[in-house]
């Protein structure tokens, strides 16, 4: 009697490249594989011979001078601000804020300005291999809409400052937008919300006893800037006989939803108590070194058991979007740091960049590696150039001598973004003529 053949399983897309890395386990490279994804989730990663055998799809795209990694995600932007890049450079950060940034803002400020800033910066990051960002800026409904309608994944920040702003005008404004905001997208697949006080120095202690409620209550995360600059700590200390952390430890806010961004100033005893309470940081080294903000000891942190995130912060303060130079900037800068030419090795920087800035933002069950299960969220860089080769350490050859022009493809939930470097579904002339009417406006 003949044994029964299993018919192939059908699925939208199968990916097959010359090597994935698919984050877990830490640093494992699997050669001559493939992706099958079905329903916007990753069903199989197996080698090719076996996805052949085993999937019919309807869809099948081969990379096989390629990497496919996970979407990198931006574990903190500014990304309306796309439109400022380049407005104020060289100057040290309060300087930058307050007496530049803060004052353009006052005159550009608006719905209009926030849509064509995430639009613009969705098309920067989905060509340098992001799939998702963690938002932190007004209007966050205009945001969520305009992430939405470009299928792109975010987690948006519902900003919380002590000061009228475009946004609201009291503190009353701001929690009652907030609440609306934050029920109308509860349930959204692509589109989640954080509450975003925007630092301590910004935010008093009623405020932060409230956006500690309200993150409890509507589980999510808070993202905040903290310990950022020397100056910030000294004020706090001034103000509050305090540093920052203790500040709003007494108010509850260290605990496992922080995302704390920054991060440059921190105690030894400060470090163990973000690892004992689950806190995330989120090392944004190139908008700290070009504010001469300080350094993040990443590898204090990581090595303390502490998640390690990584954002670029806003592109008028970095100049860019771009993750995987600033992938490369964290695992560089962590070295000097510490001393240390083993510490945030290659394999940690990637990781880092992916699952822990997913965890970071508390979409580490759905994001942030290749496993099965986990929505399909990939970025194929190409590694046939000149510059790629040659090759020996797929992953050290992604952090130390890629460029975000290698990323060749890009998909967010199983649907394409960009394929062979052409954006599927933006129109690149339009959003050059739109940036350059910002900046004739902005200029004037």
């Amino acid at each position: 009697m003949k044994a029964m053949t299993q018919s192939p399983q059908t699925c939208d897309l199968i990916i097959e490249a010359g090597q994935i890395v698919p984050v877990v386990p830490l640093g494992e490279v699997l050669h001559q594989h493939a992706l099958v994804v079905d329903g916007g989730v990753i069903v199989a990663l197996l080698p090719q011979a076996e996805a052949a055998a085993r999937f019919v799809a309807k869809e099948i795209i081969r990379r096989p001078d390629s990497v496919l990694i996970p979407g990198l995600v931006n574990a903190h932007t500014h990304n309306p601000m796309s439109l400022l890049r380049g407005i104020a450079d060289d100057l040290p950060l309060m300087v930058w804020l307050q007496e530049h940034i803060w004052p353009a803002e006052g005159r550009v400020i608006s719905p209009e300005f926030v849509r064509d800033g995430c639009t613009f910066a969705i098309a920067e990051m989905l060509r340098g291999g992001t799939t998702c960002c963690n938002e932190n800026y007004f209007f966050p409904d205009v945001q969520a809409e305009t992430y939405k309608n470009h299928g792109f994944r975010a987690r948006i920040g519902l900003p919380v400052i002590d000061f009228p702003t475009a946004w609201a005008k009291n503190d009353e404004e701001y929690f009652a937008r907030a609440a609306e905001v934050e029920a109308a997208w509860r349930a959204d697949a692509l589109i989640s919300m954080a509450l975003a006080p925007h630092a301590p120095y910004t935010v008093n202690d009623a405020n932060f006893r409230r956006v500690h409620e309200l993150a409890g209550q509507w589980d999510i995360p808070v993202h905040l800037h903290l310990h950022e600059t020397a100056q910030e700590v000294q004020d706090s200390l001034a103000q509050y006989g305090l540093r920052p952390i203790e500040r709003l430890d007494k108010l509850g806010l260290i605990n496992e939803r922080l995302i704390a961004v920054h991060m440059t100033q921190l105690t030894e005893a400060e470090i163990h108590l973000c690892a004992e309470r689950g806190v995330s940081v989120v090392h944004c080294p190139e908008s700290n070194l070009k504010l001469a903000s300080g350094f993040c000891p990443a590898c204090a942190l990581l090595r303390a058991g502490v998640n390690l995130a990584i954002g670029t912060d806003g592109a008028a303060s970095n100049n860019d979007l771009d993750m995987i130079g600033e992938t490369r900037t964290a695992a560089l800068l962590a070295k000097a740091v510490a001393e240390d030419a083993a510490a945030l090795s290659a394999a940690e920087a990637l990781h880092a960049a992916t699952l822990g800035s997913a965890r970071a933002m508390g979409l580490g069950d759905t994001i942030g590696s290749l496993e099965v299960g986990k929505q399909a969220d990939i970025a194929c860089i190409a590694l046939d150039t000149l510059e790629a080769m040659p090759l020996y350490n797929v992953i050290s050859q992604i952090v130390y001598a890629s460029g975000r022009h290698q990323v060749s493809d890009v998909w967010i939930a199983g649907q394409p973004k960009l394929i062979e470097r052409k954006l599927v579904t933006m129109d690149e002339a339009e959003l050059a003529a739109n940036a350059r009417q910002w900046q004739a406006k902005i200029k004037n």
